[in-house]
């Protein structure tokens, strides 16, 4: 993204998701600490989450807002069409590969 780009009124996937999981996380330490302690391991879904994220570039959270909301991201641009899909596309526009 370039410093002179007007800024987007939608947010990036991932401002979304940082503030998907900061929320469920606090929630899950409030419920952890007064209703009870099974709620931690919602905690670590949403770590696993994270981390799934940074190492594969999705996790449901992300698909879900991909899918729903529209959302892209800034970080993980669209994976690059294969090869049969490009071979179909030329196809259909009259030019043999």
């Amino acid at each position: 993204m370039n410093p002179n780009d007007k800024p987007s009124s939608r947010w990036p996937l991932e401002r979304a998701l940082f503030a998907l999981a900061g929320t469920v996380t606090l929630l899950s330490a409030a419920l952890g600490a007064f209703a009870s302690r099974w709620f931690l391991l919602l905690a670590a879904f949403v770590g696993v989450s994270e981390w799934l994220y940074v190492t594969v570039g999705a996790c449901p959270a992300s698909i879900v807002l991909r899918r729903v909301c529209g959302l892209r991201s800034a970080v993980y641009p669209d994976p690059p069409a294969s090869s049969a899909d490009i071979a179909a596309t030329t196809t259909r526009e009259g030019v043999m590969v």
